[in-house]
C-alpha cells in the first residue's frame, strides 16, 4: 500500500516536514508580534519566507547571468578555435573516419546484445518523454503541497496538542514519551545538519574560488544546500565537471589539470566533513560515528529513498536509544535483582 500511495504521500510528508520547521516562525509572529489571527500569521510567515528566497534569487541572478554569458562566450571561442590534432593523432583520425564510413546500422543491430540493449532503452526513452510531458501533473502536485502546507500550519498547534487523544488510554504515556523523544532528536538533527551544510557550502565556495572555477561561490553554496540531505552533494559533481571544461576553455589550461584541482577540492572538503565536522557536530547530536552514520543513511535510503535519508539519523538515534534503555538496561537490572535475591537467600 505504501508503494502504491508513494506519489500521494510524498507531497504530504514534505509539506508536514516544512510545517514542522516553519511552525515556530508562525508562533513567533502570532505571539511575539501580537498577530492574534492564526491564518494571518501563516500568511505573513509565508510571505516573509518567500520574500527572503526571492531576495536571494534576485541577488544571485545577475552574478549567475554574468558567469553564464562569460562561459558561453568562452565556449564559442573554444569551439571556433578547436583543433582536433591536439587530442587525436592523424592515424587515430584516419581510423575513426574509416570506421564511420564503413559503419552499417543494420549490421550493428543484428547483434543480439545491441538488439537487446535497444529494446531495453526504448521503453525508458518513452517513459522519459511521457514524464517530460506530464508537467501539468507536477504543477498540480506542487499546488497540493502548498495547500497541505497552509492547512497544516494553521492547525499545527491543534494537531500537536490533540493527537494524543487518538491513542488508547493505556498506551498514551508510552506514545507521549516516544513522540517527545522524536521531537527532541529531530530538532537536534536539523540544527546540526543545517550547521554542517552551511560550513560545507562555505568550504566549497572558498575552494572553488581558489581554483578559479566559474560560478565558484554559487556552485559552492548550491552544494551546501544539497548537503542538507547527507551525502547528496554528489549530485553537484556533474555540473562542476562541466564548469571545469568551461574554465579550461577560458584560460587555456589543460583539462586534466582543472579536473585534478576540482578533485582536490572535493577530497579536502569531503575529508574535512567526514573527519571533523560530522563527528564533532552530528556525532555529538546523534552519538554515532561516521561509519554508523553512513550505514544508517544507506539502509534508510534503500528502504524509503530521499525521505529515508532525511529521517535516517534521528530515527536510528531513537532506535539505538530505546534499545539501550529497554533491552540492555533491563537485562542489567534483571541481573542486579537476581544477584540481590541470591545474596539475600544466602544471608
Amino acid at each position: 500500500m505504501l508503494s502504491r500511495l508513494y506519489g500521494v504521500l510524498v507531497p504530504f510528508f514534505v509539506s508536514f516536514l516544512l510545517a514542522y520547521i516553519m511552525a515556530p516562525l508562525v508562533d513567533f509572529v502570532q505571539i511575539k508580534c501580537r498577530v492574534r489571527n492564526r491564518i494571518l500569521s501563516v500568511i505573513i510567515t509565508l510571505l516573509v519566507v518567500t520574500g527572503c528566497i526571492a531576495g536571494v534569487i534576485a541577488i544571485m541572478t545577475p552574478i549567475i547571468g554574468h558567469e553564464v554569458r562569460s562561459a558561453w562566450v568562452s565556449i564559442e571561442n573554444y569551439v571556433a578555435e578547436f583543433d582536433i590534432n591536439q587530442y587525436l593523432s592523424p592515424e587515430a583520425q584516419k581510423n575513426l573516419l574509416t570506421w564511420a564510413e564503413n559503419f552499417n546500422l543494420e549490421n550493428a543491430l543484428s547483434y543480439p546484445e545491441v538488439r537487446d540493449a535497444v529494446q531495453t532503452m526504448i521503453p525508458k526513452i518513452m517513459s522519459w518523454i511521457s514524464g517530460g510531458l506530464s508537467w501539468a501533473v507536477e504543477l498540480v502536485v506542487v499546488f497540493m503541497g502548498i495547500l497541505y502546507l497552509v492547512f497544516l500550519l494553521i492547525d499545527f498547534n491543534k494537531i500537536r496538542d490533540n493527537w494524543i487523544n487518538y491513542v488508547p488510554q493505556r498506551f498514551r504515556r508510552q506514545a507521549a514519551t516516544v513522540m517527545s523523544d522524536i521531537d527532541r532528536n529531530m530538532n537536534a538533527y536539523f540544527r546540526g545538519q543545517a550547521l554542517v551544510a552551511a560550513l560545507v557550502g562555505v568550504l566549497f565556495a572558498i575552494g572553488f574560488t581558489i581554483i578559479g572555477l566559474p560560478m565558484g561561490i554559487v556552485m559552492g553554496l548550491f552544494i551546501g544546500v544539497l548537503n542538507l540531505v547527507p551525502y547528496m552533494q554528489a549530485l553537484g559533481i556533474p555540473p562542476c565537471i562541466i564548469l571545469c571544461l568551461v574554465q579550461s576553455a577560458q584560460t587555456g589550461r589543460p583539462v586534466w589539470l582543472t579536473l585534478l584541482c576540482l578533485a582536490i577540492v572535493f577530497l579536502v572538503v569531503q575529508s574535512t566533513q567526514d573527519m571533523i565536522l560530522t563527528p564533532k557536530i552530528m556525532g555529538k547530536v546523534t552519538g554515532m560515528g561516521p561509519a554508523a552514520i553512513l550505514l544508517s543513511l544507506s539502509i534508510w535510503g534503500a528502504l524509503f529513498g530521499v525521505i529515508g535519508m532525511i529521517i535516517a539519523l534521528p530515527m536510528t538515534t531513537l532506535i539505538v536509544s530505546y534499545y539501550k534503555h529497554y533491552i540492555i538496561n533491563n537485562r542489567r537490572l534483571e541481573k542486579v535483582s537476581t544477584s540481590d535475591t541470591k545474596n539475600r537467600k544466602k544471608s
